[in-house]
C-alpha cells in the first residue's frame, strides 16, 4: 500500500517492536509483524495484532509488572 505519511513510499512486510507505557508498566515486544515504509519507514500494525498487544499490556499491568520484554507470539 502507499504510505500515508510520505505519500512516496510503498509499504512491504517486516518487523517493528513496539513500546507500552501504561500506569508504571513498561512493555516491550520484539519482532511485530507489520507493514513498513520503504521510503520513510513509518510502521503499520494490523488492527488484530494491535488488539492482541492492548490485551497483553493491560493484563501486565493488572500483574504489577514494572518492565517486561518479550518477543511477539501469534495468538493460537
Amino acid at each position: 500500500m502507499k504510505c500515508v505519511i510520505c505519500k512516496h513510499g510503498e509499504t512491504e512486510d517486516g518487523f517493528s517492536t513496539v513500546t507500552l507505557e501504561s500506569a508504571g508498566t513498561t512493555l516491550l515486544i520484539k519482532r511485530v509483524p507489520a507493514q513498513i515504509c520503504n521510503n520513510c519507514g513509518e510502521e503499520y500494525l494490523d488492527d488484530s495484532i494491535v488488539a492482541e498487544l492492548l490485551k497483553s499490556a493491560e493484563e501486565a499491568t493488572r500483574r504489577g509488572v514494572e518492565l517486561d520484554v518479550r518477543h511477539y507470539l501469534m495468538a493460537a
